[in-house]
């Protein structure tokens, strides 16, 4: 099988929840715009999140920056999420304008390094001629990813987090030439 990219959906609850659980209590879960305040486990707690999510880049929103959500689904599994922001503003320049997580079981086969190349050709679409990336400093996995589709660092920052790398990648002209 082959994975896609889809919008987030009430369709997967319980695909979703079972990933939710594979990280544990407490785990940050990158690419799925998920709040401490988000009831997710109920069917209607879950549905008000989907709906924020799918309607967060056209609805209300003042901050300047808008949020593409996509879960990365195979086979009718949530094997991860990612998530595009575009605009300008401070939550860019902290979190990066690509961020992406992929449950423990699904790591380690090529999923986020597809999922982002996926995500760079939305981004090419949306004008972005570069993007910035930022991951955990000790989260080798992420920085690997980032690295393969050309992502130079930028810089190691200390944030409320921990030690953080910056990484920018540079959208080139997808080709119209075939081979």
């Amino acid at each position: 099988m082959v994975p896609d990219l889809a919008a987030p959906t009430t369709d997967l609850h319980a695909s979703w929840l079972e990933a939710h659980a594979e990280w544990g209590p407490d785990m940050h879960e990158d690419g799925f715009g998920l709040l401490p305040t988000d009831e997710v486990d109920s069917p209607a707690g879950f549905e008000v999140w989907v709906a924020r999510l799918t309607d967060e880049p056209d609805h209300g929103n003042t901050s300047g920056i808008r949020c593409r959500y996509r879960w990365i689904v195979e086979g009718g599994k949530v094997l991860g999420g990612i998530a595009l922001r575009y605009g300008s503003g401070e939550t860019v320049t902290r979190t990066g304008h690509i961020g992406f997580g992929i449950r423990p079981s699904a790591r380690g086969c090529g999923v986020a390094t597809w999922a982002l190349g996926r995500m760079l050709d939305d981004a090419r679409g949306l004008g972005m001629d570069r993007v910035l990336l930022v991951c955990a400093e000790e989260n080798v996995a992420s920085a690997k990813t980032i690295e393969r589709h050309g992502g130079v660092l930028e810089s190691i920052q200390d944030t409320e987090l921990g030690p953080a790398r910056r990484y920018w990648i540079t959208i080139g002209q997808r080709s119209t030439t075939s081979l």
